[in-house]
């Protein structure tokens, strides 16, 4: 199965046109083994606001249940492509329970692998590929969730590096900034996390870093920052932020002296190394020998190393796939 972003996508305009309030059952597959994340839906909550904003009635909902709520759209929500499981109970449970209502299927599976579930639910479906503008400018239900207290959000879409084992270059094609971030954090919320997969490309950091610097929150940049652009500069402003930890990745020998150089600019600004962890691919076009150097050269650098394993795009159990240059006792 070749993964295909945006195949099939439903227009967020047409479904907002009605008669009537309608009634929207947001459905978060059932969180297990099989899928799990310490997240909540960001995107459907985003939904949330969205409907709740033309005047429709929302419910939030974790796996399968009997509520007696009787909606007439359907929204499903997906995560990584191995975790395709999971989505398959939810729509097969939902489509036959609630017959008339539409269904749609979005997040990170279903923009992938379009053709997956096409498949196997054919017309009974829509999908909605890649990034919805509308919604992602909006600040997500958190109202749903009271017991949360981190705002998650996106100052920016896309990378510049079309890294060829990333999904991003399908899911975020294009790259695009925010000016500021402030609307998108939720009052009373203790902690900022970002999803940003290069926030330093972004003319704006400068203008973000300082709004975050006015919050006094805790910040998380969840998805590393790029060693390529650290300077003196960001360092520094980064040091003024509240950010406990600061994520680096070591994914090929190639970025070496860019990883080494950033780890020493961080650590001068007096970041110390326990703080600094590095994501270190493995599993893809790396040998077992490359990743043991890898591993060494952070562990000579005093940071923190956290090993990660490549994971195919196509649907699959976790773990399943096996680089042509490892064993499966290697990765054992």
């Amino acid at each position: 199965m070749t993964p295909n972003s945006g195949s099939f996508v439903f227009d967020i305009h047409e479904i907002g046109r009605k008669a009537h309030p309608l009634k929207v059952l947001l459905v978060e597959p059932q969180k297990s083994r099989k899928y799990h994340t310490p997240y909540p839906p960001l995107a459907l909550l985003k939904l949330a606001t969205y409907h709740e904003r033309k005047g429709d009635f929302v419910k939030l909902e974790n796996g399968i249940s009997e509520n007696g709520f009787e909606p007439d759209t359907i929204y499903i929500t997906s995560l990584f492509t191995y975790a395709w499981e999971p989505v398959h109970e939810a729509i097969r449970f939902y489509s036959n329970r609630y017959k008339k209502a539409r269904v749609i299927v979005g997040g990170v599976y279903a923009s992938l692998c379009p053709d997956h579930l096409k498949e196997r639910f054919g017309d009974r479906i829509e999908i909605c590929g890649g990034v919805v503008p509308e919604l992602d400018a909006l600040l997500p239900a958190y109202w749903l969730i009271p017991e949360w207290k981190t705002s998650i959000l996106f100052s920016s879409r896309g990378c510049i590096r079309k890294c060829p084992f990333c999904s991003v270059p399908q899911l975020e094609p294009k790259f695009e900034a925010r000016k500021s971030i402030k609307h998108l954090i939720y009052p009373g919320h203790r902690k900022v996390v970002f999803w940003d997969n290069n926030i330093l490309v972004s003319p704006y950091w400068r203008n973000i870093f300082s709004e975050l610097e006015e919050s006094g929150l805790k910040v998380d940049f969840n998805q590393g920052l790029d060693a390529r652009l650290l300077t003196e500069e960001t360092v520094l402003r980064l040091k003024r932020l509240k950010a406990p930890i600061v994520r680096l990745a070591y994914d090929t020998k190639g970025v070496k002296e860019s990883v080494k150089k950033g780890i020493g600019l961080l650590k001068n600004t007096g970041i110390s190394g326990r703080r600094i962890v590095v994501y270190c691919l493995f599993n893809y076009l790396d040998t077992p020998t490359d990743f043991v150097e890898r591993m060494k050269d952070l562990l000579s650098w005093g940071v923190v190393s956290y090993p990660m394993r490549y994971q195919a795009l196509e649907p699959g159990p976790k773990d399943s796939y096996i680089s042509p240059n490892w064993t499966k006792e290697q990765l054992e």
